[in-house]
C-alpha cells in the first residue's frame, strides 16, 4: 500500500510538470503572439486613431494603423516587408509617427525628426515620409523643413503627437496590449477591432491570416507559353501527335575526311570501287553478278553438291 502511494505521488507530479510544460511552451511560442481583441474603451481608441494625423500610400480598403518612431528598427522593417501584402489584401494601411518625450532631462528624438514629424501631421506628404524613411536617420537633416524648435505652433504639434501615444498606450494597456512598436491596430471581418504590439516578427503572420493577405507578394511566375510546351520548350511538328515525343534538333553530319596525299574527289564523281557509271546521271548499277551453281564431286561413298 506504501509504495502504490509513493508511485502515485510522482506519477502526479510527473503529470502536473508536463501539464504546465507543455503550457509554457503553448504560451511561449504561440499564444502571446496572437493579437488582442479590444473589449473595453473602443470608442475612445478608435477616435483616438481617427483625430491622428495619419499618411498612407493608398490601398483603397479597410485602414489598418502602424504607430512608431523613426528609430524603431521594427517599426521600420514592418513597414517595409508587410505593407505590400497588405495592399495586396486590399487593406489601407495607414502610418502614424510620433516624436519620443525626453526622459530624465535626455532627448530621445533630435530636431530634424521633430521638425519632420511636425510637417507630416500638418501636409500627410506620403512622398516626404517615403525620402524621410529612405534616408539614413544619422544623414536627415530636414533640409527645407521650417524647424519644430522655437516655433510655438510646430512645438505643439510635435506636442500633440506624444499625447496621442502616450494616451493610446494608457488605453491599451489597459485592454491587456503588451505595448511594443510597431502598434498596429485594425478591424477583424466581424468589425471587432484587435490590437497587437509587433515588435516580434513572429506576430506578424496573425495579422495576414485574419485579413487573408498573401505571405508573398511579387513572386516571378513563369512563362505561360514556355510552361505549355513539352521538353524544354520544344513543340511538336504541325499534324502530328502532340503525345509523340519531339524530333531532336541534330548537328548537320560533317563530310568525309580526304586521305592525306589523295586527290580532292570532285562533286558528281563516282565513288571508287563503284562497277562503272550509269548513263543520263542515274546512279550505278551496283548489284553483284549471279554466283555459279556448285560442282558436284563423287567420293567413294557419297556424292556432295
Amino acid at each position: 500500500m506504501r509504495r502504490f502511494l509513493i508511485w502515485s505521488v510522482l506519477a502526479a507530479l510527473v503529470g502536473l510538470v508536463l501539464a504546465g510544460t507543455g503550457y509554457w511552451a503553448y504560451w511561449n511560442f504561440y499564444s502571446r503572439f496572437q493579437p488582442v481583441t479590444i473589449t473595453r474603451n473602443q470608442a475612445q481608441i478608435q477616435q483616438l486613431l481617427d483625430e491622428a494625423s495619419w499618411v498612407s500610400g493608398g490601398g483603397g480598403g479597410d485602414p489598418l494603423y502602424v504607430i512608431g518612431y523613426r528609430d524603431s528598427a521594427s517599426t521600420q522593417r514592418y513597414v517595409r516587408e508587410e505593407i505590400d501584402k497588405l495592399k495586396a489584401a486590399g487593406v489601407e494601411p495607414r502610418i502614424i509617427l510620433f516624436a519620443r518625450a525626453d526622459r530624465e532631462g535626455a532627448a530621445q528624438s533630435t530636431a530634424a525628426e521633430r521638425a519632420t514629424v511636425a510637417e507630416l501631421w500638418l501636409t500627410r506628404d506620403w512622398s516626404l515620409y517615403q525620402r524621410w524613411i529612405q534616408t539614413p536617420a544619422r544623414e536627415w537633416t530636414a533640409a527645407g523643413i521650417p524647424a519644430a524648435d522655437g516655433n510655438l505652433a510646430r512645438a505643439a504639434v510635435v506636442e500633440a503627437s506624444r499625447q496621442f501615444d502616450a494616451r493610446l498606450t494608457e488605453l491599451l494597456k489597459d485592454a491587456g496590449v503588451q505595448i511594443t512598436y510597431p502598434l498596429v491596430l485594425w478591424r477583424d471581418r466581424d468589425g471587432f477591432l484587435k490590437a497587437c504590439g509587433c515588435a516580434d516578427s513572429r506576430a506578424w503572420p496573425f495579422i495576414r491570416d485574419d485579413l487573408n493577405a498573401p505571405d508573398r507578394v511579387g513572386t516571378a511566375t513563369p512563362d505561360a507559353d514556355a510552361a505549355s510546351a513539352p521538353y524544354g520548350g520544344e513543340t511538336p511538328a504541325p499534324g502530328s501527335d502532340p503525345s509523340a515525343l519531339p524530333y531532336p534538333n541534330l548537328p548537320a553530319i560533317p563530310p568525309a575526311a580526304t586521305p592525306p596525299g589523295a586527290a580532292p574527289q570532285a562533286p558528281g564523281a563516282p565513288t571508287p570501287g563503284a562497277q562503272g557509271s550509269a548513263p543520263n546521271g542515274q546512279a550505278p548499277d551496283r548489284t553483284p553478278p549471279p554466283r555459279a551453281a556448285p560442282t558436284p564431286k563423287t567420293q567413294d561413298d557419297s556424292t556432295f553438291f
